[in-house]
């Protein structure tokens, strides 16, 4: 059955965007459990404020340090050495051993310093929630470690194609914050949310290591640091991680501003941002992975490369912006579903739907931006990515700092939604200047059919929902839930049906992988799917 599970492979980018999919759906339920749970615990306020703002330090290692040179450098040079194993698992051994001590180092020197870098990035915080920030930071520093290791070994499944193993860590990771906050606070207070998340981080480590073993590494003490392949995966990690270093840039700033708003602020932009990352995990992220393997084969390949990257672009479309539809047209049933508990009350309720609909506003250009980057990626040119996505983020800065006076945190939710709509003209723009074309014309086809089905889906949505609130209100969470699944699933079928009748490419393309994941058929390959869609329009 491990055996099994462990060979399993996807044939198109598609049926990989399912199984990385369905993974990150389960994974993204357990991160709503969790922040119902934060929220009814909590509510908004100073705490979660807290919560987050110790999150800057540790995941800005993570992002930058880590995640950087695992993405830009070690499946490439890996992959390379799989046709001599031997060498293969030396490198991996070698790398483990340099960043566990190199982590240990780091992490070592920010908890020494921890008390000015929180006092910096947190500039409204004095006093008692300055200290507490201090010491939940601390705590969460143990978290980059595992999750380093745990990369690494990620990284190995990735060259292996065994997507399924891989995805499952995340679950793991939002299962120990879940038992931090329902089992470890109730003894240690706010405190226990830091140790849920190194809970989280080690369970995220120990599901890695397990299949990785089994695919034939053993640990030996090597630390080689004029390894070539160690040399070479340092060489590509600079650009990349010059280019996350942007994504942390917006939400530090986010931070560093929304530390000097009301009590809360922090809270309430996190919150939301976690509620409309759910449709961009599940489809933006999942289909930019499945994705890149091909991109990067097609690379030299021009007119390959662009019906592939527009294929995934109409796809990603198809299934965000109905997603998008539906969260702001259920904004109020999501909030009180998700997070209306405890002392979670009508007024941060209000705050959050107000934010979640600004961020749902964008959710398009953030789920482009992830395959259009990773466009640029295929082509070895990791600067571009780097230097828009620094314009982007310096215009986040500004806009938030003109906004907030008169929003609050809603400035911050529209500064984040304008700039990424920002990084995806210009991103489009460069490489439309690079390649002379990009399928235009089906694109703007396809985006046609989903505006109409989506318009359609808004329309019953809000019909089937209204005459549910006039009855049942929003006081009781049974009612809410009633009218947040009755809409959604009569928007769905509207949406499907239109799609239909409109005859999309991206929804058979869509109904044909589930039903090879689901059922075992035969699948039909993409090109052929196309090609039945031209000649329909014909």
């Amino acid at each position: 059955m491990f055996e099994k599970l462990l060979n399993r492979q996807s044939k198109t980018i598609t049926a990989a965007a399912v199984i990385l999919g369905a993974a990150s759906l389960l994974s993204r339920l357990l991160g709503i459990l969790r922040d119902r749970i934060l929220a009814g615990q909590f509510g908004a306020g100073a705490e979660l404020d807290m919560y987050y703002a110790a999150f800057r330090l540790p995941d800005l290692l993570y992002n930058l340090l880590i995640l950087g040179a695992l993405s830009a450098g070690f499946i490439p040079v890996f992959t390379g050495y799989l046709n001599r194993k031997s060498k293969a698992w030396q490198l991996v051994n070698d790398l483990l051993n340099v960043m566990f001590v190199a982590l240990i180092f780091i992490c070592g020197v920010l908890f020494l310093l921890a008390p000015w870098l929180v006092k910096i990035i947190t500039p409204g915080f004095s006093g008692q929630n300055l200290e507490v920030t201090v010491q939940l930071t601390r705590i969460m520093l143990l978290s980059p470690i595992f999750l380093g290791l745990s990369g690494l070994f990620g990284g190995i499944l990735q060259s292996f194609k065994k997507f399924f193993i891989y995805s499952l860590s995340p679950i793991l990771y939002n299962v120990g914050i879940i038992l931090g906050a329902l089992f470890l606070v109730p003894a240690w207070g706010i405190y226990g949310l830091a140790w849920g998340v190194v809970l989280g981080a080690l369970a995220h480590m120990l599901m890695q290591i397990v299949p990785v073993f089994y695919l034939g590494w053993r640990y030996q003490w090597i630390f080689d640091l004029k390894n070539p392949g160690f040399l070479k995966i340092l060489k590509m990690t600079g650009p990349r991680t010059l280019g996350l270093m942007v994504s942390q840039l917006n939400f530090l700033a986010v931070t560093i501003i929304g530390s000097t708003l009301a009590a809360g602020s922090i809270a309430i932009f996190n919150l939301a941002n976690n509620i409309q990352s759910f449709p961009l995990g599940l489809f933006g992220v999942s289909f930019a992975i499945a994705a890149f393997p091909a991109l990067s084969e097609l690379a030299d390949k021009k007119k390959k490369f662009i019906e592939t990257l527009s294929l995934t672009a109409r796809q990603i479309l198809f299934l965000v912006v109905p997603s998008s539809a539906l969260l702001i047209v259920l904004r109020a049933q999501i909030i009180r579903v998700i997070l209306g508990s405890g002392r979670f009350d009508w007024e941060d309720t209000v705050l959050t739907l107000q934010a979640l609909s600004l961020f749902a506003f964008s959710l398009f250009a953030q789920s482009l931006v992830l395959i259009l980057a990773r466009a640029f990626y295929a082509q070895e040119d990791s600067k571009t990515p780097f230097y828009v996505g620094l314009i982007s983020a310096l215009a986040n800065i500004i806009i938030a700092l003109v906004l907030v006076d008169d929003f609050g945190v809603l400035g911050l939710a529209l500064a984040f939604s304008l700039s990424n709509i920002l990084n995806l003209v210009l991103l489009f723009l460069v490489l439309h200047h690079r390649l002379g074309q990009l399928d235009g014309e089906k694109i703007a086809i396809s985006s046609g059919k989903i505006l109409v089905a989506t318009f359609m889906l808004a329309i019953v949505a809000q019909a089937v929902k209204y005459p549910i609130v006039q009855v049942m209100g929003l006081e009781t969470f049974l009612g809410v839930s009633l009218q947040m699944i009755s809409a959604t699933l009569a928007g769905v079928a509207a949406y499907s049906l239109t799609a239909w009748l409109l005859r999309s490419e991206e929804l058979i393309l869509l109904v044909d992988s589930i039903r090879k994941k689901v059922l075992h058929k035969p699948e039909i390959p993409e090109e052929i799917i196309e090609q039945e869609a031209i000649s329909e329009v014909g």
